[in-house]
This record gives C-alpha cells, structure tokens and sequence, in this order.
C-alpha cells in the first residue's frame, strides 16, 4: 500500500499548480465551515444565556400546579404561600447540582408621573439572587443597566426598561407611583425610585419591562407568597435530571408543584436555533458542493491528460481495481492535505479573534458584546470525514472512465 502512496503523491506533484489550487480550495471550505460552525455554537451559547440568565427563568422554574393555565383567572389560588416556599426551598438545597433557588412573582399595572401614566410588565426578584445570576453569565459578562445595583434593604428603588423610562420621561433618582391590583384584587399604589435603567433586546419589551426587589412586589400585591421559584443549575446538561429526582422528591413531600425548564418557557430559543441549523446547513452543503467540483475537476483533468499512462499500466498487467484505486488515493490525499491546512486555517481564524476580540452587537442586545468563535471538536471531526468522504466519492466517475478505457485505443492515444 505504500507504494501505491507514493505514486499517487507524484502523480499529485506531477501537476502541482492544479493539485495545490484544489487543495486551497479544500483547506479554505474546510476552513470555513469551521468557523462557521464554531461561530454558530457561539450564538448557541448566547441564546442560552439570554434564557436562563439574561430572562432570569434559570435552568428550571417551579409553580404551583395549574398556575400556568389558570394563575391569571385566580392569582390568589395558584400562589406559593410562605409555607410552600420554604418546603419547596430547602426540597431544592438537598440537590447538590442545584446553586440558587431563589422564589421570584410577576406582576403587572401602571407608572405614573403625575402626567402621565403607561403600563408595565414587572416581575419582583431577590437583589441578591438577580446578582448572582447576572454574575454567573461567562460569554456576555457586560453591565447591562445605569445607575446602582437593586437593594433589597431599598424596596422602593427599581430598574425601568430605557424604552419605558422614555414614555414615562423617567430618570435616574427620579420618582413615579405605581398602581396594580392586589390578590385580593384592590387597587394598591406606591411610590418608586429610578435606581437604574435596564437594557432589554426584546423590542416588543423594551417599553414595558420593570424590575423590583420582591419585598416591593409583595407590598404592592399585598401577600407574602411567590407565584415561582426559579432555580439555577450547575450545568445545562443537569437540566433533566435534576428535573426528574426534583419532580420525584417533592411528589414525595407533598408539594403540589409542577416544573418547567428554560427551553420550555423559551420557546423563542427553539425557533432560533432551527433558524441556524438550517443556515449552517446550507453553508455546510454550498461550500462542500464546491469542494467536489474542484475535485472531481482536477481528476477528469488527470484522467484526459494520463490516457497513455493509463494504458500502458493496463498494458504492464494492472487491472481495473488498480486505476481505481490509484486515483482514489490521489482523491483522498488532496483531502487529507486539504485538510491538515484547513485545520491551519480555522486555527488562524479563531486565533485572530480570540487576540483581535471584534465587538458586535447582537439582535437581543442593546450594548456591543466581543465577538467569539468556539473551537468546537466535534465540528472539525465531522467535517473533515465528510471533507474525505466526499473527495472519495467525487475520485468515482472520473476513475471510472479512465479503467474502461480501451488498452489498445488508450496506448495510441494522442
């Protein structure tokens, strides 16, 4: 077998200027599809951040059952009390993938001004835990918001979404009132403080979003309970099976709860991500597509160029299976050296933006954000065998034509 290597790598440096074009050709679609895909698992990573952390639902979120299909109708029924809060809490700590279990209660109504008044979409969160989830954030570690962090030893300071603060003509330290109906539903007021404005990338958001530390949403609510508890996890790859000895343990307490996780109360995440797998699909088959015509290019052009050589092998006694054979090792070391320099190529690609750290502001982002490509190994596998396959396969027809070749007309050929 080695001498049918060495052959098939002179008759490659025979024709090096063609070789070398196609091999380019190889390593620079090798290369990428690489980034490509390591640019795609990057913007994975983004979307699950902004599920997890960017939203605070976190890895799984907790309500009392039926609270998603009738909690509106009657908030009152479908509330963790501060009983079932603290049961379902220290259920929680027992898991050690488990990191913060923190109970979070949405909440809707009116800011005013004085002059004038719009509503809001709130949700009332620990300050605490809400630092802890934004500070767990790896890839997008940037502050998101103006002003001080929330307190909650300062019930009446809260964040504004910029876009509500604009219709409201809010700003910083400046105060409104809020209105919203109490469980109970009697209209309650209070009055808040700007503590700071908060970026949100939703656009349908960006004039509706307010944030409060729970004592406030209790107070304007009048209750003491949680309509949830969110909970984050070690690792995404935790996600179900804590889901299932979580269900199982408090099935077993007797707690009424039911769970959901990020993906399933993100269902925009879903919808994104199929949106880039068939993007990287068709890059992925466009490109390689290209790959097998310069391949399948370069050996017709071989097949025309060696048709004595061809019979004159046939002549010396090789059969068939031997012209196949010979060209498909010519085939498959154009792969394989294409893709020892396309590997060259992604490494440079992803050192340049590992050094050079472009920022770019994503769709779900307000502030620019360094942009990254992973290196992802199970991308550069996958690739490079379907990169040799295909120059496998695109060796067929060509070789091929050159075994059926007529010994006799082959040798007179001019």
């Amino acid at each position: 077998m080695g001498a049918w290597f060495r052959i098939a790598a002179r008759n490659l440096i025979k024709n090096k200027r063609r070789s070398l074009l196609t091999m380019l050709a190889i390593a620079f679609g090798y290369g990428a599809v690489n980034l490509f895909g390591g640019f795609t698992a990057y913007m994975y990573e983004g979307l699950r951040e902004g599920a997890v952390y960017g939203t605070m639902r976190g890895h799984l979120t907790l309500f009392k059952e039926g609270f998603l299909e009738k909690g509106q109708l009657d908030p009152t029924a479908y509330l963790l009390s501060p009983e079932e809060l603290q049961a379902v809490e220290a259920v929680c700590r027992c898991l050690p993938q488990v990191v913060l279990a923190t109970p979070q209660m949405g909440f809707t109504g009116l800011i005013s001004n004085g002059k004038v008044s719009t509503i809001f979409i709130g949700r009332g969160v620990m300050a605490s835990a809400l630092r802890e989830i934004w500070t767990r954030r790896f890839l997008t570690r940037v502050q998101e918001f103006d002003g001080r962090p929330l307190d909650d030893a300062v019930p009446d300071g809260v964040a504004v979404s910029r876009g509500l603060a604009r219709l409201v003509d809010l700003k910083l330290d400046a105060t409104a009132v809020v209105l919203a109906n109490t469980v109970d539903g009697l209209v309650n007021a209070l009055d808040v403080t700007v503590a700071q404005m908060i970026d949100v990338g939703a656009s349908a958001l960006e004039d509706k979003v307010l944030l409060a530390p729970l004592g406030f949403a209790r107070s304007l609510l009048d209750t003491q309970g949680a309509d949830r508890v969110v909970l984050l996890l070690e690792r995404y790859e935790q996600t179900e099976t804590v889901r299932a000895r979580l269900g199982a343990a408090l099935k077993q307490a007797g707690l009424p709860v039911e769970i959901r996780n990020w993906i399933e109360l993100s269902p925009e995440y879903t919808r994104t991500k199929k949106m880039f797998d068939m993007i990287f699909f068709f890059v992925f088959v466009i490109v390689f597509v290209i790959v097998v015509m310069s391949v399948v290019n370069t050996m017709s052009m071989a097949v025309m160029e060696r048709i004595r050589e061809i019979g004159t092998l046939r002549a010396l006694g090789l059969k068939r299976r031997g012209v196949l054979v010979l060209f498909g090792l010519e085939s498959l070391l154009l792969g394989l050296v294409g893709g020892v320099l396309g590997m060259g190529v992604t490494t440079l690609g992803w050192f340049w933006v590992k050094v050079a750290e472009p920022m770019w502001t994503p769709p779900t982002m307000v502030r620019p954000i360094p942009l990254k490509i992973f290196f992802v190994p199970e991308y550069l596998g996958f690739s490079w065998l379907v990169m040799v396959g295909l120059c496998l396969l695109a060796s067929v027809v060509p070789a091929r034509r050159a075994a059926r070749q007529n010994v006799v007309e082959a040798l007179g050929h001019v």
